[in-house]
């Protein structure tokens, strides 16, 4: 295992985003929790989403006192193998696990939880991939598993293999109430849907010097219509099915543009396949634009590319919760989202976006949206409260502080 390190923030720097009572009401509930050592533990320290929030929430938790410690699996191609399959199992995919892949996830599980001497008064496990640790590692404090994936209908085979782990957890997080599975008797259900942080260099204010350097390095014309989506190259984000709409789109509106924005994380072998499957699918239109952590697209770059964009899609078949839809509101751009898991909690159908359930759907809402600039506008104002008031990490960072404070 690795401990990860984190660059640091001040809860104070978020005190004219979030309002007094907010700010005040963090520092009240930290009260109890200083000096209370906390451990996070998960299968990579960037890439993702969960990486995002663990980026931003543990300085904050930190700042206001706490001993908080984040340690990412050491693992294997095999390993990671596994654990793309039970993600993929876990929100549907009819395949389950071989034996092979059961013995490297049990294998890796083993060696990781070895290195872990627990002395922490929380520990945080996060998702599939570590979820054994709780029943490997001998401890004392109270230990809580969030789940960032859909669990409405798991394949039933892969969840068994974890049954036994997650009924040992003292507290289980989901992002969704529904997300749950009924069979599993979690000893305490909480329901926290995650955020986005307003101060990061993905969501923060960006001058006209940087969005000028930064554009000068790309080959689409922002003076033409965009449409994007942001994430992993993964067949529950859908991204055959994003072209397909984008070609529709362009029988209507021919100088509309295309940018597929992605990152290629380590505990996802699956995105390579799917890169290159979606980089086949696109052949050589040259108004689709792939642009990745290869071609160095970072936080930065990746908020000055949703800011470029007239309407962001988000067109998932399954979905956890989808933190670029809140960062595409944040920034006052529309949505047109899968209406799937949290996609549809951040999502007003009509105010901050149109959720849509085909390609045909998702091309029709595109070509209203991009013909109506007063109702872009409009939609993007309110997308912008919306995420103020309820997706922000540091509402995301009180729901743990209240759940620590409970079990500690």
């Amino acid at each position: 295992m690795e401990e990860v390190a984190v660059v640091g923030k001040h809860l104070a720097d978020y005190r004219s985003i979030i309002g007094q009572a907010a700010y005040e009401e963090l520092q009240s509930l930290s009260k109890s929790l200083k000096g209370k050592r906390i451990a996070h533990v998960n299968a990579t320290s960037y890439g993702g989403g969960v990486a995002e929030l663990l980026h931003s929430m543990i300085p904050l938790m930190k700042d206001l006192g706490l001993d908080v410690h984040w340690y990412v699996l050491s693992g294997t191609n095999p390993f990671f193998d596994a654990t793309k399959a039970i993600h993929n199992a876990l929100q549907g995919a009819p395949a389950g696990l071989t034996a092979e892949m059961e013995t490297a996830y049990r294998e890796v599980n083993e060696a990781n939880a070895a290195d872990f001497h627990d002395e922490f008064d929380v520990v945080v496990i996060h998702d599939p991939q570590p979820a054994p640790f709780v029943r490997l590692v001998e401890h004392r404090g109270r230990w809580i598993w969030r789940c960032h994936i859909d669990l409405t209908t798991p394949n039933r085979s892969v969840l068994r293999l974890l049954q036994p782990y997650l009924e040992k957890y003292d507290a289980a997080i989901f992002s969704g109430a529904s997300y749950a599975p009924a069979e599993v008797k979690f000893r305490k259900l909480v329901v926290a849907p995650p955020a986005i942080d307003p101060l990061s260099p993905k969501n923060r204010d960006v001058s006209e010097g940087e969005r000028k350097a930064i554009l000068s390095r790309f080959e689409f014309d922002p003076a033409r219509p965009v449409i994007s989506q942001v994430g992993r190259f993964d067949p529950w984000k859908d991204p055959l099915g994003v072209i397909d709409a984008y070609r529709l789109v362009k029988q209507s509106l021919p100088d509309v543009q295309l940018l597929m924005i992605g990152s290629m994380a380590k505990d996802d072998p699956e995105g390579w396949l799917w890169f290159e499957r979606t980089t086949r699918h696109a052949g050589e239109d040259p108004d689709i634009h792939f642009l990745t952590d290869l071609r160095g697209v970072g936080a930065i770059e990746v908020n000055v590319l949703q800011r470029e964009t007239d309407v962001a899609l988000a067109k998932s078949l399954r979905e956890g919760f989808g933190l670029i839809v809140s960062e595409a509101l944040w920034k006052e751009v529309p949505v047109i989202g899968g209406d799937v898991g949290g996609i549809r909690i951040q999502i007003e159908e009509g105010h901050q976006g149109f959720l849509v359930s085909s390609v045909p759907q998702a091309a029709q809402r595109t070509i209203e949206l991009l013909r109506d600039a007063p109702r872009r506008r409009q939609m993007g104002r309110e997308g912008r409260e919306r995420v103020r008031r309820e997706f922000l990490i540091t509402r995301y960072l009180r729901d743990h502080l209240r759940l620590y404070s409970e079990l500690a």
